[in-house]
Formats: structure tokens, sequence, C-alpha cells
């Protein structure tokens, strides 16, 4: 069967198409077989041509039911359903049907707030900093507002998504003939994080992520 994840929340421009596509883009440079379900119906969907994985337009109900129930049928492939904004019954919907949940979002008060709230709605879910900035002291402010949340919301935060302008690429309508390395290496980066989430134990997981956090800090204060 293959396994399915949604990149879902309430709050409008955290970057889930983009973290969706960045995936799928990933899993495949690892060699897995990946399908990016567009499930948002003010969006259109991007030509397939150059990508090595499946573009799906499930932008209805109906569509989406029976993509998810095709994409299970088939050994070793992975779904990524791309949500929208505003739809707390379809994030819900996306939820029930997937095996890893993310909640992107950015280093402002309100974003905080909404992934808080979501958290709280979707309890398997992992809330997922993204684009975030390299600046030591950006970090540090948002750090703070990570800081603030209850415990148990804090332990379900994964490491930051740096911001990366190279990621616009995957959302052109037809991918150029050759993407540029510091996207592959963060799109490899990615997907190997969000495999953990399912291929390893809980508590691997979370040991995991406080030496990705440990070595992510390391990095942004030795390049500040």
């Amino acid at each position: 069967m293959a396994e399915i994840i949604c990149i879902i929340g309430n709050k409008g421009g955290t970057g889930k198409t983009t973290l969706s596509h960045l995936l799928c883009h990933g899993l495949t440079l690892l060699g897995r077989r990946a399908a990016c379900v567009m499930t948002d119906e003010d969006r259109e969907p991007l030509s397939p041509a150059g990508r090595n994985y499946l573009i799906a337009d499930a932008r209805s109900p109906i569509a989406r039911d029976k993509m998810v129930a095709k994409l299970r049928e088939l050994s070793s492939w992975i779904g990524v359903l791309d949500g929208g904004a505003n739809r707390t019954d379809t994030d819900i919907a996306l939820y029930q049907m997937s095996d890893v949940v993310l909640l992107p979002f950015r280093d402002s008060p309100e974003d905080m707030r909404t992934v808080i709230r979501d958290l709280d709605l979707l309890p398997k879910a992992w809330a997922l900093p993204s684009q975030w900035s390299r600046n030591k002291r950006q970090q540090e402010a948002a750090q703070e507002m990570i800081d603030a949340f209850p415990l148990d919301f804090r332990q379900r935060v994964l490491p930051p998504v740096y911001a990366l302008a190279s990621t616009k690429a995957l959302l052109a309508h037809t991918l150029p003939d050759e993407l540029p390395g510091p996207l592959n290496n963060a799109a490899r980066q990615f997907a190997r994080r969000v495999l953990g989430l399912f291929e390893d134990e809980p508590e691997e997981v979370l040991d995991a992520l406080t030496q990705v956090r440990d070595t992510a800090e390391a990095e942004a204060e030795a390049a500040s």
C-alpha cells in the first residue's frame, strides 16, 4: 500500500504547494515513486512535463477520494496531498486519510496562533516551520514565539525548511531542463526527514529532530 502524506492548515501563504512539490521532487531523487495530488479548487494543475513525479488533479472531493483509494492500491508509492487555506472540513478529511500530516507555518504571530489551533484540532499532525530565515536574530525571535507554545505542541514542531529562492522553479508550469544543486539538496533533506516520520520509531524521530535542530542552529550561527 502507498503511504499518504498531507500538507494542510487553515493559514494561507505558508508554502503548502511549494512544500508539496519540494517533497515529491526530493522523494524521487531518493528513488521513491511519488504523486503530488492537488486538492485546492482555487489553483490550476501544473504540467507534468520534466517532472519525475506524478501530478494528479483531485480538486473535487470525489476525485480526491478516488485518487487516494487508487494510490493505496499501489505498492511503494507515496502520495502527497497538497491542501488549501481556510478549509477546516477538508483539512479534517485529508487528515483522516493520511499517515503523516504536516502543518507549515511561517515566523509570524498570526501563523503561530493558527498552527496552535490546528495542532489542537489535529492531534497526530506535525508543525513545520516553513520558509524560515537563516538570519540568527530572526531565528531567535521566531524561536521565542515557538517556546511560548504549550509543551506538548512544542514537541511536535519539526526542524525548519529554510527559505530558498530557487524553490519557485518547482511551481513553474513546466520545469526547466535542469534544477540548481542547492534546490536538489534541500529537496533530498526534506524528503529524508519526512520519511523518518513513518519509517522510524517515535522515540527515534524525536532524538533525530533534536540532533537536526542542534546542527541547524550551529550552522546558522556560523553563517551569521
